[in-house]
């Protein structure tokens, strides 16, 4: 993948363009320890601060159940070993489509991005948003499409989550994790 410079300015634009329109998570944190799968419980626990003050994004979730649940809800509470279990290590173009694809409810249409008249937009926007992490970024999904594939066509394929993280009936994520932060980006059926 072509190397994209990142400022706040593209994240921001890219970001709100690629998930203001979906039941998203998107957040991301500090690597604060070697354990990469620590680090993005954090994200989704709420518990540490994008480190950039970059913008990020959580439509529609409720905050209410998130008070009387648990802090991370709609996430449910796994360990370390289990988020390292239950997401599968995909190339960076991978992610890219991955992330591009989350961009509409997958959920109801199976190959959302492949006939969108905006494809290349999209898949630009989710280069930036990747851009972020820095050439030596590794990338994990929770889809299924990735267990025996790290470069799964998520364009060509329909989409379909695997474990489920949350307490929705479908939900689909993609970790990004460069040397200093870390990237958790959800969708979730929640309509």
């Amino acid at each position: 993948m072509k190397p994209v410079d990142i400022d706040k300015h593209a994240w921001d634009a890219a970001l709100e363009r690629l998930l203001d329109d979906v039941y998203t998570f998107a957040l991301t944190g500090p690597r604060q320890h070697e354990d990469w799968a620590r680090d993005a419980l954090a994200v989704m626990n709420r518990s540490v601060a994008d480190p950039r003050g970059w913008r990020m994004l959580e439509w529609q979730i409720d905050e209410e159940g998130r008070e009387n649940v648990r802090p991370s809800f709609p996430f449910l509470p796994p360990t370390a070993e289990q988020v390292r279990e239950w997401t599968h290590p995909v190339t960076e173009s991978a992610a890219a489509e991955l992330l591009a694809s989350l961009t509409q409810e997958w959920f109801f249409v199976g190959r959302p991005l492949r006939s969108r008249a905006d494809k290349d937009q999209v898949l630009a926007d989710a280069r930036t948003v990747l851009a972020r992490f820095g050439p030596d970024a590794v990338f994990r999904t929770s889809s299924d499409l990735a267990r025996f594939s790290s470069s799964p066509d998520f364009l060509g394929e329909d989409l379909t989550g695997g474990r489920a993280f949350t307490d929705y009936m479908m939900d689909l994520g993609l970790i990004a994790v460069s040397p200093e932060e870390v990237g958790v980006f959800w969708t979730f059926n929640a309509s």
